[in-house]
């Protein structure tokens, strides 16, 4: 394992303006040195959802980046890349960035209002796909809800912004308030269909949600923000013609683990990438 031991690893929470909110992050501006094995341990000390790793700076705004949870490297993670972002913003200044990650290009823009920063992602280009009925069955068996709790206006779908996700609807707040899963179960049936979280939303006004995120493939049992999420999940609702072309959605999650955040997803017509946006500050 290659870790130099005067790296530093920073530590950002995204998608809220409070350290105690939203979602913390692991940072690393400099990782060049960082074989894979280093990455994951560093991210398995923190602990946190993902970390995220940069190297190659191109001196234009452009950096490759990669992303360890606690057990395994994932494709595409939002909120490490809102706080990578805002990690370089605070020691290069605010502007345009772009992210080459193993999903593709994600370019970043940040800008700055008094003393706040704001990052907004694009995604890359996300489609939706249908969920087997025995794997809709299963994923309900495992988190222990019936299939009448779900709403019957929001369809089960796999949506993809950069990582999949099954996006399952509660009809009640109540629903999904109440999350108690089957941790080996639900972390099996998303091996098998290549999840990186579910996606689970209570629609409370046409363009306000509130939303929970499993993610025990990570070996964490809920993600307290989640923009790769929150991206499929725009991708989502274009699809099933949920929201007008020009549309800009608001995501409250973290509540009910006393980590609250907000994510602001942008739709703009002509354009079938998606775009979230949050704010974010360091952590000590």
């Amino acid at each position: 394992m290659n870790r130099p031991p005067a790296a530093e690893v920073l530590r950002y929470t995204a998608f809220s303006a409070d350290p105690d909110g939203g979602n913390p992050a692991g940072v690393v501006l400099d990782a060049s040195a960082f074989d894979e094995a280093a990455m994951l341990s560093v991210a398995a000390e923190l602990g946190y959802s993902e970390s995220a790793f940069l190297t190659a700076p191109d001196g234009r705004g452009g950096h490759t980046i990669r992303y360890f949870s606690p057990k395994a490297e994932v494709p595409f993670c939002g909120h490490a890349t809102v706080a990578a972002a805002l990690a370089l913003a605070e020691r290069d200044g605010p502007g345009e960035l772009v992210f080459r990650t193993p999903a593709g290009t994600v370019p970043v823009s940040v800008t700055r209002t008094g003393d706040e920063l704001r990052a907004t992602l694009t995604s890359v280009e996300p489609h939706v796909a249908d969920v087997e009925p025995a794997d809709l069955t299963e994923a309900l068996a495992a988190l222990g809800w019936p299939a009448g709790d779900l709403d019957p206006a929001l369809p089960p779908r796999i949506a993809y912004a950069g990582a999949r996700h099954l996006v399952l609807a509660a009809a009640t707040r109540e629903r999904l308030a109440d999350l108690s899963y089957d941790f080996s179960r639900l972390e099996a049936l998303m091996h098998r269909l290549d999840l990186t979280t579910l996606q689970l939303v209570w629609r409370a006004s046409g363009s306000v949600f509130h939303v929970r995120d499993p993610f025990p493939v990570g070996g964490v049992v809920e993600d307290p923000a989640t923009g790769a999420a929150a991206a499929a999940f725009g991708a989502y609702v274009r699809e099933l013609g949920l929201a007008p072309g020009a549309a800009v959605l608001t995501l409250h999650q973290g509540e009910d683990m006393g980590r609250p955040g907000t994510l602001t997803v942008e739709l703009r017509p002509g354009d079938p990438r998606i775009r979230v946006s949050g704010t974010g500050t360091r952590i000590g």
